[in-house]
């Protein structure tokens, strides 16, 4: 992989900011686009990420820009802003993006590459995921915490040049220290993280907790693997098999494994009363589960009781 690749990254949170580091720390042309304080922090102090999995690092991209447009047109780009920016960012995405280009939406969500290929109409856009536990501090400075941080991509029955594509995007992140994986059936792979995040994103936002304040108690432990399930009942009927053994291992990591005080995105955001995606999880799930015909009680109970938390506190 050429250390001149022309590669940007949009959306410099947590996600973001963890790959965003990995690449500029590795390759010449990496752009990045933020908006106001973190604009000024990147362009003071560059990006610092305090890692488990890379380590200490300050990385300078080549330049800061508030937007895509203001670039010429990319090789890759790296899409990492929260689901209700998308199709905003796929306008200037647009103007930076050539036939040859590969968009790669790291994104919650069961949907962003679909979203994405719609309003953007060219390049490549595969699907990606992240397992990762990662925020940024009011310094903008970046924490990723845990031994993993697996970033997957794939495409729905790629033809050869599809399959090339994501074999050079694999490669360019393995270069640059990231955990990449190609999955053969992606949609399952998103399913299977979209599970989780139900449950995880949902009860530590409703409780205003982390990992210890839901596994200790027996009946938020109960609710969220009935939310795991629930989940993997929609994903059934939209014609995506997540097996039980699965559910079963992501319940045993999250009890025993999972790091303490992690935390999710929704919560932060809920806590800290700003625009955040409660509709991308809970939203979402309990709508499709109403077209579908599926009774999920415990995933509607904490959406309404969520919508009530974000009303109290907006009105505080």
């Amino acid at each position: 992989m050429k250390r001149d690749v022309k590669i940007a990254v949009i959306g410099l949170g947590g996600v973001g900011g963890y790959i965003g580091a990995a690449l500029a720390d590795t390759y010449e042309n990496v752009s990045f686009a933020a908006r106001g304080g973190r604009k000024e922090s990147l362009e003071e102090k560059g990006l610092i990420l305090h890692s488990d999995c890379l380590g200490e690092r300050t990385a300078y991209p080549m330049r800061v820009v508030e937007s895509v447009r203001e670039l010429p047109a990319q090789d890759f780009i790296f899409v990492c802003v929260k689901n209700y920016s998308l199709e905003e960012v796929c306008d200037d995405i647009r103007e930076a993006a050539g036939a040859d280009t590969v968009i790669i939406p790291v994104m919650n969500g069961t949907n962003p590459g679909t979203k994405a290929r719609r309003h953007i109409g060219r390049g490549t856009v595969l699907d990606a995921l992240i397992y990762i536990v990662s925020y940024t501090d009011e310094d903008y400075e970046v924490f990723q915490k845990g031994d993993y941080a697996h970033i997957h991509i794939g495409l729905e029955n790629p033809d050869g040049q599809e399959q090339a594509i994501m074999n050079e995007a694999a490669e360019l992140m393995r270069n640059a220290g990231l955990d990449c994986r190609i999955d053969e059936d992606i949609q399952k792979a998103i399913w299977k993280k979209y599970s989780l995040n139900c449950a995880f994103n949902v009860m530590t936002a409703y409780y205003s907790t982390d990992t210890e304040g839901i596994r200790n108690h027996q009946e938020r432990l109960a609710d969220f693997k009935a939310i795991l399930y629930e989940a993997r009942e929609v994903a059934g009927a939209k014609g995506i098999d997540l097996p039980e053994t699965f559910l079963d291992r992501q319940l045993e990591h999250f009890i025993n494994v999972q790091e303490p005080d992690a935390t999710s995105s929704l919560r932060r955001d809920m806590d800290a009363i700003k625009r955040c995606e409660l509709e991308t999880f809970s939203g979402y799930l309990v709508s499709e589960a109403g077209r579908l015909g599926i009774a999920v009680p415990v995933s509607k109970r904490y959406y309404e009781g969520l919508k009530e938390k974000q009303i109290k506190l907006e009105g505080r």
